[in-house]
């Protein structure tokens, strides 16, 4: 690494400006992973009249697009940063193109048929899918080039997780809210799609201004700059990250699993609301008991990773997500009000299972970048993004399964239905015992990482 770029990267104190710009971009992350997991299914199976089978795997295709286009876009964010000294430019693309694309997702009316529809809403979703890409894969490079600290990095993504959790309340209470404020569940639908959308685009401009303080911290010259230029090069880039990196290997298997057990929880919530808490409108409050906590929580988790480091804490965090998603099995035999307070416990835990990870990952960018050289955070980052987006895609795609499986009856709107017993334990089921068996898994591969504090802090006395 050339003197330059060790002077640009040493650790450095983030002004609460910078600090600031950068947590509001989680209005767009959380608005864009909350709603669409929360409704988008339920939207097409009780909205649309979408079989159960037939949802699940339009969310999932969505999916599968992004998991193709992240690595691109980040090794295109890498030639960007060293063509132009900074990722601004997509980040900008996709919090411009984003509002109009959500909207347009839930803007299908049910006289359309369930085929019509669910075509309209797969092409409306991969747009949104594009979209969000653009900004999120060099929107999560950026903790990497602001600073080179342990523990700045574990207070920068802190104060994001705040603003995660809370955009997980805005949006997984008011989206709902709005969806319901009339008697038209189709415009309810619309007004929560182009409300949300906009609220989404404005938290990513936002963000995107911290893309040039993170270019002036940050020397990358053309000799260190991604340079492959075919699909395949770009796709071979990220394989070739993960073949060098053991830590960025167990890291990644670590969060994918996670992903897929908060993704299961989060697509089955709206479906436990309605059938086995038998409110529609229960979702809001399951969500003000997921995020409330984890509101209070950020803090404390970022106090713990500082004392016995964020791996250590991390794995604390999923014990107890674990237990608590493990404790709702109950509700097969026995629902009723105590299953906020089981998910309230999982709240505290998700609060460091969102905030930790995303600390971590700066760490293994800048203990990859000793042997290999700066400038490929955005190669690092679109395979991190496409791991996080199979995780919550398949998570979906579980739940949908598991209703179709037992029996689950799709209706349209304004239609009244009562659901089998076994398509009710299903529900129960893929909102409990698949997502702890999930996160204990994750705790095989988190085992792996072996990056400590003292790696950390040699990488920064090294480039200072």
């Amino acid at each position: 690494m050339s003197t330059e770029a060790r002077s640009e990267r040493a650790p450095v104190r983030l002004s609460p400006r910078t600090i600031a710009l950068y947590a509001i971009g989680s209005l767009g992350t959380g608005g864009y992973a909350t709603l669409p997991g929360l409704v988008l299914t339920y939207f097409l199976t009780d909205n649309l009249g979408v079989a159960a089978l037939a949802a699940g795997l339009i969310v999932t295709a969505a999916k599968i697009w992004d998991v193709l286009i992240d690595p691109l876009i980040g090794a295109a964010s890498d030639r960007q940063l060293a063509r132009t000294g900074s990722r601004r430019g997509f980040m900008v693309t996709g919090a411009l193109a984003l509002p109009l694309c959500f909207a347009l997702t839930f803007a299908v009316p049910p006289t359309w048929g369930p085929v019509a529809g669910a075509i309209s809403v797969l092409l409306a979703f991969l747009a949104t899918a594009t979209a969000f890409s653009l900004f999120q894969v060099p929107y999560v490079a950026l903790p990497a080039e602001l600073t080179g600290s342990y523990d700045e990095r574990t207070r920068l993504l802190g104060w994001r997780v705040v603003v995660l959790t809370a955009a997980i309340l805005l949006f997984g209470a008011g989206g709902p809210a709005l969806r319901n404020a009339g008697d038209d569940p189709v415009r309810g639908y619309l007004l929560m799609g182009i409300a949300s959308g906009v609220v989404i685009g404005v938290g990513m401009l936002v963000a995107a201004r911290t893309a040039d303080d993170a270019a002036q911290r940050t020397a990358v010259s053309p000799a260190t700059a991604v340079t492959a230029s075919t699909w395949r090069d770009q796709y071979m880039s990220g394989f070739r990250t993960l073949g060098r990196s053991q830590p960025f290997r167990a890291l990644l298997g670590t969060f994918v699993l996670q992903a897929l057990a908060t993704g299961t929880m989060l697509a089955g919530a709206q479906y436990v609301a309605t059938w086995v808490l038998r409110s529609e409108d229960a979702v809001t409050f399951v969500f003000v008991a997921l995020v409330g906590p984890a509101l209070l929580a950020t803090p404390g988790w970022t106090v713990i990773a500082r004392r016995v480091g964020k791996e250590r804490a991390f794995a604390m965090a999923s014990l107890l997500f674990t237990a608590a998603a493990a404790s709702l099995v109950f509700a097969v035999w026995s629902p009723g009000a105590w299953i906020y307070a089981s998910v309230a416990v999982a709240g505290i835990a998700y609060a460091g299972l969102q905030s930790l990870p995303m600390a971590m990952l700066p760490d293994v960018i800048s203990h990859d970048e000793r042997t290999s050289g700066p400038g490929q955070a955005g190669t690092f980052t679109g395979i991190w993004t496409a791991g996080e987006t199979v995780g919550f895609a398949l998570g979906a795609t579980a739940v949908s399964l598991t209703l179709a499986a037992t029996g689950y009856i799709s209706t349209v709107a304004g239609t009244t239905v009562e659901q089998p017993e076994a398509a009710i334990t299903g529900i129960v089921l893929s909102f409990s015992v698949l997502p702890a068996v999930l996160m204990g898994a994750s705790l095989l591969t988190l085992r792996r990482y072996r990056l400590r504090r003292a790696d950390i802090d040699a990488v920064a006395d090294s480039d200072a």
